[in-house]
Protein backbone atom coordinates (compact mmCIF):
# COMPACT_ATOMS: atom_id res chain seq x y z
CA UNK A 1 0.00 0.00 0.00
CA UNK A 2 2.77 2.12 0.81
CA UNK A 3 4.34 1.80 -2.78
CA UNK A 4 1.08 2.21 -4.91
CA UNK A 5 1.08 5.85 -2.37
CA UNK A 6 4.26 6.89 -3.32
CA UNK A 7 3.60 5.96 -7.11
CA UNK A 8 0.67 8.24 -6.90
CA UNK A 9 2.67 10.95 -5.13
CA UNK A 10 5.41 10.87 -7.64
CA UNK A 11 2.67 11.06 -10.58
CA UNK A 12 1.11 14.25 -8.83
CA UNK A 13 4.76 15.98 -8.77
CA UNK A 14 5.02 15.30 -11.95
CA UNK A 15 1.35 16.90 -13.06
CA UNK A 16 2.10 20.21 -10.76
CA UNK A 17 5.87 20.32 -12.37
CA UNK A 18 3.78 19.96 -15.91
CA UNK A 19 1.61 22.88 -14.45
CA UNK A 20 4.43 24.91 -14.41
CA UNK A 21 6.49 23.96 -17.10
CA UNK A 22 3.36 23.64 -19.51
CA UNK A 23 1.69 27.26 -18.35
CA UNK A 24 3.89 28.89 -21.42
CA UNK A 25 1.69 27.08 -23.93
CA UNK A 26 -1.45 28.62 -22.66
CA UNK A 27 -0.07 32.21 -22.00
CA UNK A 28 2.73 32.94 -23.40
CA UNK A 29 0.96 34.68 -26.51
CA UNK A 30 -1.34 36.80 -24.65
CA UNK A 31 1.31 38.04 -22.07
CA UNK A 32 3.75 39.14 -24.90
CA UNK A 33 0.96 40.57 -26.50
CA UNK A 34 0.67 42.71 -23.42
CA UNK A 35 -3.24 41.94 -23.24
CA UNK A 36 -3.01 40.50 -19.49
CA UNK A 37 -0.45 41.06 -16.92
CA UNK A 38 1.70 37.66 -16.18
CA UNK A 39 -0.22 37.72 -12.92
CA UNK A 40 -3.30 38.05 -14.34
CA UNK A 41 -2.42 35.27 -17.33
CA UNK A 42 -1.20 32.76 -14.72
CA UNK A 43 -5.07 32.78 -12.82
CA UNK A 44 -6.68 32.49 -15.94
CA UNK A 45 -4.63 29.38 -17.56
CA UNK A 46 -4.81 28.33 -14.04
CA UNK A 47 -8.35 28.24 -13.70
CA UNK A 48 -9.27 27.49 -17.74
CA UNK A 49 -6.83 24.15 -17.10
CA UNK A 50 -8.69 23.15 -13.90
CA UNK A 51 -12.12 22.79 -15.46
CA UNK A 52 -10.71 21.84 -19.09
CA UNK A 53 -8.81 19.09 -16.59
CA UNK A 54 -12.20 17.15 -15.86
CA UNK A 55 -13.71 17.47 -19.13
CA UNK A 56 -13.91 13.79 -20.23
CA UNK A 57 -11.46 10.15 -20.02
CA UNK A 58 -10.00 9.55 -23.01
CA UNK A 59 -6.45 10.69 -23.11
CA UNK A 60 -6.63 9.02 -19.68
CA UNK A 61 -7.59 5.91 -20.61
CA UNK A 62 -5.08 5.86 -23.84
CA UNK A 63 -2.29 6.15 -21.51
CA UNK A 64 -3.69 3.32 -18.96
CA UNK A 65 -4.34 0.76 -21.40
CA UNK A 66 -3.24 1.64 -24.78
CA UNK A 67 0.83 1.89 -25.24
CA UNK A 68 2.25 -0.99 -23.08
CA UNK A 69 0.85 -4.53 -21.41
CA UNK A 70 -0.57 -3.82 -18.02
CA UNK A 71 0.75 -7.16 -17.02
CA UNK A 72 4.70 -5.77 -16.75
CA UNK A 73 3.50 -2.34 -15.10
CA UNK A 74 4.38 -2.90 -11.82
CA UNK A 75 5.08 0.21 -9.21
CA UNK A 76 8.45 0.40 -9.24
CA UNK A 77 8.34 0.38 -12.94
CA UNK A 78 5.38 3.00 -12.75
CA UNK A 79 7.69 4.70 -10.19
CA UNK A 80 11.20 4.64 -12.91
CA UNK A 81 8.99 6.17 -15.50
CA UNK A 82 7.83 8.85 -14.13
CA UNK A 83 11.39 9.82 -12.98
CA UNK A 84 12.83 10.13 -16.81
CA UNK A 85 9.94 12.13 -17.31
CA UNK A 86 10.52 14.29 -14.34
CA UNK A 87 13.99 14.58 -15.16
CA UNK A 88 13.75 15.53 -18.76
CA UNK A 89 11.36 18.07 -17.95
CA UNK A 90 13.10 19.88 -15.33
CA UNK A 91 16.13 20.13 -17.06
CA UNK A 92 14.40 21.38 -20.28
CA UNK A 93 12.55 24.08 -18.24
CA UNK A 94 15.83 25.10 -16.85
CA UNK A 95 17.35 25.71 -20.45
CA UNK A 96 13.83 27.69 -21.04
CA UNK A 97 12.92 24.93 -24.09
CA UNK A 98 9.35 24.17 -24.26
CA UNK A 99 9.59 20.46 -24.59
CA UNK A 100 6.67 18.32 -24.87
CA UNK A 101 5.75 16.69 -21.01
CA UNK A 102 2.72 14.63 -22.74
CA UNK A 103 6.12 12.78 -24.55
CA UNK A 104 8.40 12.48 -21.57
CA UNK A 105 5.48 10.76 -19.94
CA UNK A 106 5.22 7.96 -22.98
CA UNK A 107 8.79 7.96 -23.41
CA UNK A 108 9.33 7.27 -19.66
CA UNK A 109 6.79 4.29 -19.30
CA UNK A 110 7.74 2.58 -22.75
CA UNK A 111 11.39 2.96 -21.51
CA UNK A 112 10.46 1.93 -18.11
CA UNK A 113 8.48 -1.23 -19.78
CA UNK A 114 10.84 -2.25 -21.74
CA UNK A 115 13.52 -2.54 -19.38
CA UNK A 116 11.39 -4.31 -16.90
CA UNK A 117 10.16 -7.17 -19.23
CA UNK A 118 13.74 -6.71 -21.51
CA UNK A 119 11.98 -7.30 -24.70
CA UNK A 120 10.14 -4.70 -27.02
CA UNK A 121 7.14 -6.95 -27.08
CA UNK A 122 5.40 -4.98 -24.13
CA UNK A 123 4.73 -2.03 -26.38
CA UNK A 124 1.62 -1.93 -28.35
CA UNK A 125 2.72 -0.56 -31.58
CA UNK A 126 -0.30 -0.62 -33.22
CA UNK A 127 -3.51 -2.10 -32.54
CA UNK A 128 -6.23 -0.58 -34.44
CA UNK A 129 -9.86 -0.82 -33.21
CA UNK A 130 -12.37 -3.16 -35.83
CA UNK A 131 -15.08 -0.39 -35.95
CA UNK A 132 -12.41 3.03 -36.89
CA UNK A 133 -8.98 1.87 -37.71
CA UNK A 134 -7.70 5.35 -37.16
CA UNK A 135 -8.82 5.18 -33.07
CA UNK A 136 -6.43 2.62 -32.68
CA UNK A 137 -4.39 2.31 -29.80
CA UNK A 138 -0.39 1.71 -29.59
CA UNK A 139 2.53 3.54 -29.96
CA UNK A 140 2.42 4.02 -33.58
CA UNK A 141 -1.35 5.59 -34.12
CA UNK A 142 -1.41 7.58 -30.96
CA UNK A 143 2.43 8.24 -30.06
CA UNK A 144 4.83 8.37 -33.10
CA UNK A 145 2.31 9.59 -35.98
CA UNK A 146 0.41 12.62 -33.79
CA UNK A 147 4.16 13.51 -33.07
CA UNK A 148 5.29 14.48 -36.70
CA UNK A 149 1.52 15.45 -38.01
CA UNK A 150 0.20 17.65 -34.76
CA UNK A 151 3.06 19.83 -35.24
CA UNK A 152 2.57 20.63 -38.78
CA UNK A 153 -0.83 20.99 -38.63
CA UNK A 154 -0.34 23.85 -36.21
CA UNK A 155 2.03 25.11 -38.31
CA UNK A 156 -0.32 24.85 -41.32
CA UNK A 157 -3.82 26.09 -39.14
CA UNK A 158 -1.40 28.95 -37.95
CA UNK A 159 -0.39 30.05 -41.51
CA UNK A 160 -3.66 29.95 -42.89
CA UNK A 161 -6.22 31.82 -40.24
CA UNK A 162 -2.98 34.07 -39.90
CA UNK A 163 -3.08 34.68 -43.60
CA UNK A 164 -6.68 35.05 -43.96
CA UNK A 165 -6.90 37.67 -41.10
CA UNK A 166 -4.47 39.46 -42.73
CA UNK A 167 -6.52 39.73 -46.10
CA UNK A 168 -9.65 40.49 -43.93
CA UNK A 169 -8.13 43.23 -41.66
CA UNK A 170 -5.78 44.59 -44.77
CA UNK A 171 -7.76 48.20 -45.14
CA UNK A 172 -8.34 48.37 -40.99
CA UNK A 173 -6.32 50.80 -39.37
CA UNK A 174 -3.68 49.27 -36.80
CA UNK A 175 -5.22 50.66 -33.60
CA UNK A 176 -9.00 49.44 -34.26
CA UNK A 177 -7.25 45.60 -34.74
CA UNK A 178 -4.88 45.71 -31.75
CA UNK A 179 -8.17 47.03 -30.04
CA UNK A 180 -10.87 44.59 -31.03
CA UNK A 181 -8.06 41.39 -31.30
CA UNK A 182 -7.09 42.13 -27.69
CA UNK A 183 -10.51 41.50 -26.37
CA UNK A 184 -10.61 38.55 -28.60
CA UNK A 185 -7.45 36.87 -27.05
CA UNK A 186 -9.00 37.00 -23.43
CA UNK A 187 -10.95 34.31 -25.69
CA UNK A 188 -8.59 32.18 -27.45
CA UNK A 189 -6.18 32.52 -24.43
CA UNK A 190 -9.05 30.79 -22.04
CA UNK A 191 -9.41 28.29 -25.15
CA UNK A 192 -6.57 27.37 -24.78
CA UNK A 193 -5.73 26.74 -21.41
CA UNK A 194 -8.86 24.89 -21.56
CA UNK A 195 -7.67 22.52 -23.98
CA UNK A 196 -4.37 22.53 -22.20
CA UNK A 197 -6.17 20.40 -19.27
CA UNK A 198 -8.14 17.83 -21.97
CA UNK A 199 -5.05 16.67 -22.49
CA UNK A 200 -2.21 17.44 -20.61
CA UNK A 201 -3.79 16.63 -16.81
CA UNK A 202 -5.43 13.12 -18.10
CA UNK A 203 -2.13 11.69 -18.84
CA UNK A 204 -1.11 11.57 -15.15
CA UNK A 205 -4.66 10.80 -14.56
CA UNK A 206 -4.02 7.62 -16.88
CA UNK A 207 -1.24 6.80 -15.03
CA UNK A 208 -2.43 7.00 -11.58
CA UNK A 209 -5.07 4.65 -12.55
CA UNK A 210 -2.81 2.45 -13.93
CA UNK A 211 -0.85 2.21 -10.49
CA UNK A 212 -4.12 1.41 -8.95
CA UNK A 213 -5.26 -1.30 -11.50
CA UNK A 214 -1.71 -2.91 -11.42
CA UNK A 215 -2.34 -2.41 -7.15
CA UNK A 216 -5.22 -4.25 -7.79
CA UNK A 217 -4.62 -7.02 -10.18
CA UNK A 218 -1.45 -8.01 -8.06
CA UNK A 219 -3.26 -8.16 -4.87
CA UNK A 220 -1.42 -5.07 -2.92
CA UNK A 221 -5.31 -3.45 -2.10
CA UNK A 222 -6.93 -7.24 -0.86
CA UNK A 223 -6.70 -6.04 3.16
CA UNK A 224 -7.83 -2.47 2.47
CA UNK A 225 -10.41 -1.33 5.27
CA UNK A 226 -13.64 -0.74 3.47
CA UNK A 227 -13.73 3.43 3.75
CA UNK A 228 -10.62 2.85 1.25
CA UNK A 229 -12.03 0.53 -1.41
CA UNK A 230 -12.37 3.11 -3.95
CA UNK A 231 -8.64 2.82 -4.22
CA UNK A 232 -9.42 -0.37 -6.10
CA UNK A 233 -9.64 0.05 -9.47
CA UNK A 234 -10.08 -3.13 -11.85
CA UNK A 235 -10.35 -3.76 -15.92
CA UNK A 236 -12.02 -6.98 -15.73
CA UNK A 237 -14.50 -6.02 -17.78
CA UNK A 238 -12.28 -5.03 -20.35
CA UNK A 239 -12.55 -1.20 -19.91
CA UNK A 240 -11.05 1.25 -17.96
CA UNK A 241 -13.01 4.47 -16.11
CA UNK A 242 -11.14 6.99 -14.37
CA UNK A 243 -12.95 7.91 -10.82
CA UNK A 244 -14.14 10.96 -10.37
CA UNK A 245 -11.73 11.31 -7.31
CA UNK A 246 -8.46 11.15 -9.53
CA UNK A 247 -9.98 13.35 -11.81
CA UNK A 248 -10.57 15.95 -9.14
CA UNK A 249 -7.16 15.26 -7.39
CA UNK A 250 -4.98 15.46 -10.74
CA UNK A 251 -7.06 18.85 -12.30
CA UNK A 252 -6.49 20.61 -8.80
CA UNK A 253 -2.47 19.78 -8.92
CA UNK A 254 -2.29 21.04 -12.38
CA UNK A 255 -3.81 24.29 -11.74
CA UNK A 256 -1.84 24.78 -8.58
CA UNK A 257 1.55 23.91 -10.61
CA UNK A 258 0.31 25.97 -12.89
CA UNK A 259 -0.51 28.98 -10.95
CA UNK A 260 3.27 29.21 -9.97
CA UNK A 261 3.97 30.15 -13.54
CA UNK A 262 6.52 28.98 -15.59
CA UNK A 263 8.43 32.16 -17.07
CA UNK A 264 12.01 30.96 -18.44
CA UNK A 265 9.30 29.27 -21.01
CA UNK A 266 7.14 32.11 -21.38
CA UNK A 267 10.22 34.39 -22.23
CA UNK A 268 11.31 31.57 -25.39
CA UNK A 269 7.72 31.56 -26.74
CA UNK A 270 6.60 34.80 -26.33
CA UNK A 271 9.84 36.74 -26.90
CA UNK A 272 12.58 35.43 -28.87
CA UNK A 273 10.72 33.17 -31.35
CA UNK A 274 8.62 35.83 -32.90
CA UNK A 275 7.55 39.59 -32.18
CA UNK A 276 3.60 38.99 -31.62
CA UNK A 277 0.58 41.52 -31.61
CA UNK A 278 -2.91 40.32 -30.07
CA UNK A 279 -4.12 39.41 -33.89
CA UNK A 280 -1.38 37.22 -34.13
CA UNK A 281 -2.13 36.17 -30.60
CA UNK A 282 -4.93 35.25 -31.29
CA UNK A 283 -4.27 33.19 -34.69
CA UNK A 284 -2.00 31.15 -32.74
CA UNK A 285 -4.02 30.12 -29.80
CA UNK A 286 -7.15 29.45 -31.92
CA UNK A 287 -5.42 27.21 -34.21
CA UNK A 288 -2.93 25.35 -31.45
CA UNK A 289 -6.66 25.03 -29.51
CA UNK A 290 -8.52 23.65 -32.21
CA UNK A 291 -6.23 20.78 -33.02
CA UNK A 292 -5.68 19.75 -29.20
CA UNK A 293 -9.23 19.98 -28.78
CA UNK A 294 -9.66 17.13 -32.19
CA UNK A 295 -6.76 15.14 -30.49
CA UNK A 296 -8.29 15.06 -27.00
CA UNK A 297 -11.97 13.87 -28.75
CA UNK A 298 -10.15 11.15 -29.96
CA UNK A 299 -8.08 10.33 -27.54
CA UNK A 300 -4.70 10.91 -28.03
CA UNK A 301 -1.81 12.74 -26.21
CA UNK A 302 -0.61 15.03 -28.03
CA UNK A 303 1.69 17.67 -26.72
CA UNK A 304 0.62 20.97 -25.97
CA UNK A 305 4.28 22.66 -26.67
CA UNK A 306 4.71 21.23 -30.07
CA UNK A 307 1.22 22.78 -31.08
CA UNK A 308 1.28 26.33 -29.81
CA UNK A 309 4.76 26.61 -30.54
CA UNK A 310 4.29 25.45 -34.50
CA UNK A 311 1.45 27.33 -34.50
CA UNK A 312 3.31 30.51 -33.15
CA UNK A 313 5.67 29.65 -36.09
CA UNK A 314 3.04 29.47 -38.59
CA UNK A 315 1.75 32.63 -37.93
CA UNK A 316 5.09 34.24 -37.40
CA UNK A 317 6.10 32.48 -41.21
CA UNK A 318 2.22 34.11 -42.37
CA UNK A 319 3.77 37.76 -41.27
CA UNK A 320 6.84 37.28 -42.56
CA UNK A 321 9.25 34.43 -43.17
CA UNK A 322 12.03 36.19 -41.86
CA UNK A 323 10.55 37.29 -39.33
CA UNK A 324 11.03 33.79 -37.00
CA UNK A 325 14.24 33.37 -35.06
CA UNK A 326 15.35 30.28 -36.23
CA UNK A 327 18.16 29.62 -34.29
CA UNK A 328 15.19 29.42 -31.42
CA UNK A 329 13.02 26.83 -33.76
CA UNK A 330 16.08 24.80 -34.21
CA UNK A 331 17.00 24.33 -30.68
CA UNK A 332 13.24 23.45 -29.85
CA UNK A 333 12.94 20.91 -32.74
CA UNK A 334 15.88 19.39 -31.15
CA UNK A 335 14.45 19.64 -27.93
CA UNK A 336 11.47 17.82 -29.34
CA UNK A 337 13.26 15.49 -30.97
CA UNK A 338 15.06 14.30 -27.93
CA UNK A 339 12.52 13.84 -25.74
CA UNK A 340 11.58 10.74 -25.85
CA UNK A 341 14.55 8.62 -26.29
CA UNK A 342 16.05 10.50 -23.94
CA UNK A 343 13.09 10.04 -20.97
CA UNK A 344 12.90 6.50 -22.17
CA UNK A 345 16.45 5.54 -21.99
CA UNK A 346 16.40 7.96 -17.93
CA UNK A 347 13.24 5.45 -17.17
CA UNK A 348 15.53 2.16 -18.67
CA UNK A 349 18.54 3.24 -16.60
CA UNK A 350 16.45 3.46 -13.25
CA UNK A 351 14.65 0.04 -13.87
CA UNK A 352 18.38 -1.32 -14.96
CA UNK A 353 19.63 -0.11 -11.38
CA UNK A 354 16.30 -0.97 -9.35
CA UNK A 355 17.02 -4.43 -11.29
CA UNK A 356 21.16 -5.11 -9.95
CA UNK A 357 19.56 -3.82 -6.41
CA UNK A 358 17.16 -7.48 -6.41
CA UNK A 359 13.84 -4.54 -6.08
CA UNK A 360 12.59 -5.55 -9.75
CA UNK A 361 12.64 -9.07 -11.20
CA UNK A 362 15.16 -9.92 -14.02
CA UNK A 363 12.79 -12.21 -16.01
CA UNK A 364 13.41 -15.31 -16.98
CA UNK A 365 15.10 -16.22 -20.62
Amino acid sequence: MLLILTVILIALIFEYINGFHDTANSIATVVATKVLSPRQAVMLAAFTNLIGALWGTAVAKTIASGLVETQVVTQEVLGCALLGAIIWNLITWYWGMPSSSSHALVGGLVGAAVAAARSWEVVIWSQPSSEHWYLGKGLLWKVVIPMFASPAAGFVTGFAVMGGLYILLRNWKPRWVNALFGKLQLASAAGMGFMHGTNDAQKTMGIVALALVAGTDQGLLDNLPESLHFLRISKASGSLEIPAWIKLLCAVVMAAGTAAGGWRIIKTLGHKMVRLQPVHGFAAETSSATIIGLASYFGIPVSTTHNISSSIMGVGAAKRWGALNWTIVERMVWAWLFTIPVSALLAYWFVWLLQLAGMIAIPAK
